[in-house]
């Protein structure tokens, strides 16, 4: 089995900082680029588990490099190279502090609520008489406040937004119509796939003065995605949705006595459940891009993997300068 990688400590030529988040590592060169190291780490419910799972790191690398390079027509977003399979090098943007949450079906958090009698979420206006998994008549933004570390996100309105000064009204009518063209062409990709792109998040920032797409996007760590075959059939029944997306993970933890609350304690990852997880990640990829992955971790140590990235990133940057 692949080792997995779960920790990165480099030094590259100009390196001003590094950040560890849960999974990913990133590096901050002249206060102009941001190296983004994907490690195997996972995390549920906040929390960091046990055991990295080989090739995470990799397939959500390489999806959201998919799917960056797939909507350069609709907005520029801040991946300049994908140096090594794990590594995504991009602009240094000043990020605004929020999560533009767009959803195309009632699911999950927003179903809960509108459960519980809401009909408005973030502001916005949800139709009566809807059951859960159902389309809404046309994809909705319900954005999110960008927690800082040890707080959780936070639903906020439009006129909250604006009226706090998180962004003017004219960064905020672009941040939407980036978003939902963003969504469209995702909903569209998944389509060809036999999926639906059922809610995501994006993130955005400022690059001398032009408002950036950052970060990842529409992998299933920051996505949720149904199976296209029997969604009508399953929706009329009232059945769950075949779901494609990282919540298998929290179901095996759930099952198992975890979620995330205090007192509890993380099941034994076994190096069965570690394998079939990886392979849970690997059968995503080619689900979602329709492609093979070039698997270029092979039986490497985690060494061998560090020694490999910071080869091929010190290449990169040598290149740049």
């Amino acid at each position: 089995m692949s080792t997995a990688l779960v920790r990165t400590d480099f030094s590259f030529e100009g390196q001003k900082g590094v950040y560890h988040g849960k999974v990913r590592d990133v590096y901050n060169i002249n206060d102009e680029l941001l190296v983004m190291v994907a490690t195997d780490r996972i995390s549920a419910f906040d929390v960091i588990l046990p055991q990295g799972i080989p090739m995470k790191g990799q397939v959500l690398n390489q999806i959201a490099a998919h799917f960056l390079d797939a909507t350069t027509d609709i907005c520029p977003n801040w991946k300049v190279a994908t140096p090594d399979p794990m590594v995504t090098a991009g602009l240094m943007c000043k990020g605004f502090p929020l999560e533009m949450i767009v959803r195309g079906c009632l699911c999950g958090s927003a179903w809960r609520a509108y459960k519980s009698g809401v009909r408005s979420i973030c502001g916005v206006p949800i139709p009566e008489g809807m059951h859960e998994n159902e389309r809404f008549p046309e994809p909705i933004i319900t954005p999110t406040t960008k927690a800082e570390i040890g707080t959780h996100d936070e639903d906020i309105s439009r006129e909250e937004i604006l009226a706090r000064g998180l962004a003017t009204e004219e960064q905020y009518a672009t941040l939407e119509r980036y978003a939902l063209a963003l969504f469209r062409r995702g909903c569209e990709m998944a389509a060809r796939q036999g999926l639906i792109l059922v809610d995501t998040k994006y993130e955005f920032g400022v690059h001398n003065g032009e408002i950036y797409l950052m970060d990842e996007i529409h992998t299933p760590d920051s996505s949720r995605y149904f199976y296209a075959d029997g969604y009508e059939e399953r929706l009329a029944k009232g059945e769950p949705q075949r779901q494609l997306s990282k919540e298998f993970v929290r179901e095996w933890l759930m099952e198992n006595g975890f979620s995330g609350k205090a007192g509890q304690q993380v099941p034994e990852m076994t190096p069965e459940i570690v394998s079939a997880i990886s392979d849970r990640y690997l059968e995503l990829y080619g689900r979602i891009t329709g492609k093979a992955l070039d698997a270029q971790q092979g039986a490497a140590s985690e060494d061998a993997l560090r020694e490999r990235i910071g080869r091929n990133v010190r290449e990169f940057l040598s290149s740049r300068a």
